[in-house]
């Protein structure tokens, strides 16, 4: 009977660990970005009949042609009618209201996003990269079929310049000199795309340097950059040039802006 009890205990424990989990969201320190916040939003579709109020923190998320994005609320604008492209799905499943603890994203998933709302593509970006709907832009967060950081990244020929954020509150603190921002774009496009995951081995523990890259429509995206791993939170480990390029600009312009 000591053996049941105890069995049963263990039981109860790990269920209560579970639902603790599932209530619980990763907040991003003063200085290194949330590794959850940046690139895991959609953990845990389960077709039932009965309600599911699981207690998940969301990211505005949408998946539509196994591509994952996020949407890019600071650094885009409400999307007019006029930067509409083709239809390219609809969205079918809302996680916030339906999903259970044992969810699983597919095709036409998003957080927020009612079903029925149309997605389309923009004007002049690859689906792949970007794609709208609710008037919002949402940006490539995970990509299967891409072999390259400009795969990913629909930026070739667009990209305006690079610029240091604080890793505190987000704000500007200033911009790589030209030479080093067009270095920056010609040195990651290249990289192999590894994905997420990967990344997070090896920079688990280690705080990012924030950096936005701004291109010439007006928009932005940020990126963050974990030196002593040399990678990328989008997905992709870096050169010893980039490494190099990267400290020497943020050392520079911190230097400038006397931190």
């Amino acid at each position: 009977m000591g053996n049941v009890k105890l069995i049963k205990g263990k039981a109860v424990l790990m269920l209560l660990i579970l639902l603790v989990s599932a209530g619980c969201s990763t907040s991003e320190p003063g200085n290194s970005i949330s590794h959850t916040e940046a690139n895991k939003p959609e953990t845990v579709h389960k077709e039932t009949s009965e309600p599911c109020k699981a207690e998940i923190d969301w990211v505005d998320f949408v998946m539509i042609n196994n591509i994952k994005y996020h949407q890019n609320y600071e650094g885009t604008q409400e999307v007019s009618d006029s930067e509409l492209g083709g239809k390219v799905g609809e969205i079918t499943f809302n996680a916030n209201e339906q999903a259970c603890l044992d969810y699983t994203m597919k095709n036409g998933d998003a957080a927020f996003l009612p079903v029925g709302t149309a997605i389309y593509a923009m004007k002049g970006y690859k689906p792949e990269f970007r794609i709208v709907a609710d008037h919002k832009v949402y940006e490539v967060n995970e990509n299967p079929n891409a072999a390259t950081m400009g795969d990913l990244l629909d930026i070739h020929g667009r990209v305006e310049k690079v610029s240091l954020e604080s890793g505190d509150d987000g704000s500007a603190i200033g911009d790589f000199t030209p030479e080093a921002s067009t270095a920056f774009v010609d040195g990651l496009l290249p990289l192999a795309y590894v994905g997420f995951d990967e990344v997070y081995k090896k920079s688990q523990s280690e705080s990012g340097v924030f950096l936005r890259v701004h291109l010439k429509d007006g928009t932005s995206f940020r990126m963050v950059y974990y030196p002593k791993a040399n990678a990328f939170n989008a997905g992709a480990f870096g050169t010893e040039q980039l490494r190099t390029l990267i400290m020497s600009q943020r050392m520079q312009i911190k230097a400038a802006a006397g931190l």
